[in-house]
């Protein structure tokens, strides 16, 4: 057993010298300038370009990144092969690869009008390459919000104290817009005001948890749970996997994504996203500090200070290559832990809101690369409830994200908060990561429709384009997915596109560099990109050959046991991986095409730094 101290010391050490080091040079790197005006300055409008300041952009980008993924992730990657490999990945890939690909993805924006990244690479392979860039995009986009509209419904589950909450801090956040952005109040009050009614709204939560449904049978809510309906749910899509109350809440928070996606960002997003932010520095920072204080009570011997439980890991290191339920570790850890480490979804929530919202540039380095660091930080966090639970969860998700509740819950008794408040506490800061990034999610879906149809022509690109429309379509698809109730397979599609979209967006920033000077250097980003390309081709062949067609309709057991709706989200998995890919490796051929043409022919790029 090792004391979880030393994981923390580890990543903290690692992630320093990137962002004093790392991020100060590709800051210069990319040539960032506060006298030029951003796209949030230029093309003001009120509705999604809208100038922040920069705590409230940092809380809304770190909010809007930070979701379930970098939770669960991490907890099953080490549970199935051990936490070293897992504390590894999250360490060292963090700051070489993830925050790398967030702050150029962010750059690259700021210098195209705040357009998306399919938009940028559309401007040097042409129109085919941006569609098919966007459409690879709106295709994970989906998947996003049917992981994360799960988990959500996962988690007020668990703990129904944070869906009281959740609703008490929605209604906040769309006061606090009004305050801040109609009457012009001040800011530094109205923050305090309305940080401090959020915990306020936690322990309401605590007091009166929220379920929509009765409890199933063998299990039971807190005590003064209030249940909305008394009705039997079995008979809605999942309530077999997942249970009824959370199947209940599925389409909920599918229509409350669809909603919030469609307000003005001052309306909701901006003042929720901040609001929220304190509680994740409070959750994330919380735990951290915890680690530290109880460590040090345990080894002074001081009770008032010590956690209810050695803060040691009851995880083993290692379990081999073959982990746990015969998973090899290469390539299903990497899109297993996947936004621990790089995600491609930063890159649309970087293009798509952050780069529309940016004050200033100096403001990028900070809120591109340093908000990664802050999501591995929560991946630490993550992998130390784990450690510390070590449930048997096998991967699966009804465990795994109950423990993180519990270990946060263990962690936070070293400043004599007791785990009935501190587990709810931290299931709450689980969901205000969750439900920021299924709405922008939403949004950003948008964005990528909008930018593929261009002007509508008809009725069908009017509706695919309309707010509403589009993100009826996408919660839609999303229910479909989540409907089959394979979670094991979804999350490892998941993550196996999300990464796939990381290393396009990694190509899609090396492409703007060769094309801005030959003199830029291209490792710092086509690197990454080669290590991402390989992971994750090899990661959805394994998901299509093996987790479906090899696992499921070649046997005959499942073939046997398996619904209509069971078969066809299966097929529809095997098709969402090989279209991916193919997508993929097209992108990758058009890139490297137009790399080779400008690096043989000097000055044939038409960036310049001024373009915006």
């Amino acid at each position: 057993m090792v004391q979880v101290i030393w994981l923390v010391a580890a990543v903290f050490a690692l992630f320093s010298v990137g962002y004093l080091g790392y991020s100060k040079y590709l800051a210069q790197f990319v040539e960032l300038d506060d006298s030029r005006e951003t796209p949030a300055h230029k093309y003001k409008d009120g509705q999604e370009y809208v100038p922040a300041k920069k705590p409230v952009l940092l809380g809304h980008h770190y909010s809007s990144i930070a979701g379930g993924a970098p939770i669960v992730g991490p907890i099953t990657a080490g549970v199935v092969w051990g936490w070293v490999p897992a504390l590894a990945w999250i360490a060292i890939g963090n700051p070489l690869m993830g925050s790398v690909h967030d702050f150029v993805s962010l750059s690259a924006s700021l210098r195209h009008e705040g357009k998306s990244i399919g938009y940028i690479i559309g401007e040097y392979v042409g129109e085919r390459g941006k569609d098919m860039l966007l459409w690879f995009a709106f295709i994970t986009i989906i998947l996003v919000v049917a992981v994360f509209a799960l988990v959500v419904a996962i988690v007020f589950d668990a703990y129904p104290q944070a869906a009281t909450a959740s609703l008490i801090y929605i209604g906040l956040a769309v006061l606090f817009g009004a305050y801040l952005y109609q009457l012009n109040l001040p800011f530094i009050p109205g923050t305090v005001a309305f940080v401090v009614a959020m915990f306020v709204g936690v322990w309401v939560g605590i007091q009166y948890p929220l379920a929509l449904l009765p409890a199933a049978e063998g299990s039971s809510y807190p005590a003064g749970t209030i249940v909305l309906f008394a009705m039997e749910g079995s008979w809605l899509p999942a309530a077999g996997s997942f249970g009824t109350n959370a199947a209940a809440w599925i389409p909920v928070i599918l229509l409350y994504g669809a909603l919030a996606s469609a307000l003005p960002v001052w309306v909701l997003l901006q003042p929720r996203d901040y609001l929220s932010s304190f509680l994740l520095y409070t959750g994330v920072g919380g735990a951290l500090l915890a680690v530290i204080v109880g460590t040090v009570g345990g080894a002074l011997g001081i009770s008032a200070i010590t956690s209810s439980q050695p803060l040691v890991t009851n995880l083993e290191p290692y379990y081999g290559f073959i982990g746990r339920g015969g998973l090899p570790l290469f390539p299903l850890l990497f899109i297993t832990i996947a936004c621990g480490t790089i995600s491609g979804f930063h890159s649309l929530v970087s293009s798509g809101t952050t780069s529309k919202q940016l004050n200033k540039e100096s403001d990028a380095r900070t809120i591109g690369y340093g908000g990664m660091l802050g999501e591995g930080l929560l991946a630490t966090v993550a992998l130390i409830t784990v450690a510390l639970v070590s449930p048997d969860v096998g991967g699966g998700i009804g465990l795994a994200l109950p423990t993180f509740a519990t270990g946060g819950g263990i962690l936070l008794t070293s400043f004599g908060i007791p785990t009935s408040f501190g587990g709810p506490f931290m299931a709450l800061v689980l969901v205000s990561f969750l439900l920021t990034s299924t709405d922008t999610a939403v949004r950003l879906g948008r964005y990528m429709m909008e930018e593929i149809i261009g002007t509508p022509e008809s009725a069908t690109e009017s509706f695919a384009a309309d707010r509403y429309g589009n993100a009826a379509v996408q919660c839609l698809a999303a229910y479909v997915l989540i409907a089959s109730g394979s979670w094991t397979t979804l999350w490892a599609l998941f993550g196996g596109a999300n990464q796939l979209l990381a290393a396009l967006a990694l190509l899609t920033a090396t492409v703007w560099l060769a094309n801005w000077s030959d003199a830029k250097q291209l490792l710092s980003t086509g690197g990454p990109m080669v290590v991402m390309v390989t992971i994750t081709v090899l990661g959805l062949l394994w998901i299509a050959l093996h987790d479906n067609i090899y696992a499921k309709f070649l046997n005959s057991q499942w073939m046997a046991s398996a619904d209509v709706v069971a078969m066809l989200s299966a097929a529809a998995q095997i098709a969402i991986a090989f279209t991916l890919i193919y997508l993929a490796l097209s992108l990758v051929k058009m890139g490297y095409e137009n790399i080779q043409k400008v690096r043989e022919q000097p000055g044939s790029g038409e960036f310049t730094p001024g373009d915006d």
